[in-house]
């Protein structure tokens, strides 16, 4: 309990130095770093570290020598908000998140997501989806990698769910690889609809780069299955080594 409420307090104070920090930079027209860094950079990952540390997960991640230089589109599943922090925390360069619209709505924070380069997606209004994967595909290309949750959602169940096709044409028109991700332990550790911690590390494991040069969109749903095997091929990696131990 003690726990629970401390990491609420760091969320929400930890939320507010660094939304207004990212804003004021914007307001004051501080420009993005091209090549990463600078606060929009640490209004993201060092916002997640803390929150990190304050829920006591720390993550321990395996294979990070397997991610080529250059812009990536990273493509994880998803369980947990904790996802999103230790991705942010620990991926190497300067990454922004594809999330949902209704992450715009949370005061400060989510002006602040916007500003800093998160790209929202508008998932009941098709064109404007279509719209903002072409504006991420831009942001890849500048040299910003993305993470992308292809499930749409947070698993209620701690399953890998079905795949949409949209995060993989994303990949291909910026021809940049696919790196499958697999996270474990966050669903234990606050699953979706529950609000206490059950703190416990976390595991991401970082599979082989999945290359999409020459793909065109017609052979999207191809890269997205490949990326599924991928990522349950992950999952086996990692509930061995954890049977191991």
């Amino acid at each position: 309990m003690i726990r629970t409420l401390w990491f609420y307090v760091a969320l929400v104070v930890s939320s507010v130095v660094h939304s207004t920090g990212v804003i004021l930079a914007a307001l004051l027209g501080v420009k993005r770093r091209p090549g990463g860094g600078g606060v929009y950079d640490w209004g993201t990952t060092d916002w997640s570290r803390q929150l990190l540390r304050a829920a006591g997960t720390p993550v321990e991640v395996e294979g990070l020598d397997r991610i080529p230089g250059g812009p990536v589109v990273y493509a994880s599943n998803h369980s947990s908000m904790f996802d999103i922090w230790a991705l942010a925390a620990t991926l190497p360069g300067s990454v922004r998140m594809v999330a949902k619209q209704e992450l715009t709505k949370i005061p400060l924070l989510g002006r602040a997501m916007v500003t800093a380069g998160h790209v929202m997606i508008d998932r009941p209004h098709p064109r404007r989806a279509l719209e903002a994967y072409e504006r991420a595909a831009e942001v890849i290309r500048s040299g910003v990698s993305a993470v992308v949750f292809p499930e749409g959602t947070r698993t209620r169940t701690g399953e890998l769910l079905p795949f949409k096709n949209a995060p993989f044409g994303l990949a291909i028109a910026a021809q940049v690889p696919v790196v499958p991700l697999y996270i474990s332990n966050t669903f234990e550790i606050m699953p979706k609809g529950r609000f206490f911690l059950r703190p416990r590390p976390i595991r991401i494991e970082v599979g082989d780069p999945i290359p999409t040069a020459g793909l065109t969109l017609d052979r999207r749903q191809e890269l997205r299955d490949r990326v599924h095997a991928a990522i349950l091929g992950l999952k086996v990696r990692v509930d061995a080594r954890g049977a191991a131990r």
